[in-house]
């Protein structure tokens, strides 16, 4: 079989080549992703038999790369989301037009417009967090998984997210210790003005 989708391959032109690559693997990874949050176990993981509390399972269900300055919050889903839309818009569009640069802004548009609905149906998730009934003591002694770098010293707040009763927040967090980048699996110590985590490395 992967003989046989490597010929189909081959035989096509290599800018459609390359947008069924995008879409493909978009796939593959997106329907990956999907999986892991239908069995509890995206970022902050399940309290069950098993502990994927803030554990760093794989790159596959990252949210978020710490590449420091300007691009200390990468998602990694938004770009998952805007491969997945370039791939299949070319693959969509690639008949339709014989000048090919039309395919490859309207395949960039809908990769964009992928993106885009990823990141409101976020936003409006975390307002429903927001909005819910949470206990932020219950958050206390247990393990989560560092979100947006936090500074050493207790220089600044960065992001942690955390599983509690099911539900995955994201909350505030600073550390007196050394700088926790992104991906560090945590302890909470202390929860600070009822708002804020002071975590530990785990």
């Amino acid at each position: 079989m992967l003989l046989s989708i490597t010929e189909w391959l081959t035989g096509m032109p290599s800018m459609l080549q390359f947008f069924w690559g995008c879409a493909l693997v978009g796939s593959l990874i997106f329907g990956v992703q999907m999986v892991l949050t239908l069995l509890g176990m995206d970022h902050a993981g399940v309290d069950a038999g098993f502990d994927f509390d803030g554990a760093d399972a794989s790159w596959f269900d990252s949210d978020t790369m710490d590449m420091g300055g300007p691009l200390a919050l990468f998602s990694v889903r938004g770009l998952i989301n805007f491969i997945l839309g370039l791939g299949w818009g070319g693959v969509a569009f690639y008949d339709a037009f014989e000048q090919k640069i039309w395919v490859v802004l309207l395949a960039i548009l809908v990769g964009l417009a992928f993106a885009w609905i990823f990141f409101y149906i976020k936003k409006q998730t975390r307002k429903l967090e927001a909005n819910g009934a949470f206990n932020i003591n219950l958050c206390l002694d247990k393990t989560a998984n560092v979100y947006l770098r936090i500074p050493a010293a207790g220089a600044g707040k960065g992001k942690v997210q955390i599983s509690v009763n099911g539900a995955a927040h994201e909350i505030d967090a600073l550390t007196q210790g050394d700088e926790l980048p992104s991906g560090t699996l945590v302890r909470v110590v202390e929860i600070i003005d009822g708002h804020t985590l002071r975590v530990e490395k785990a």
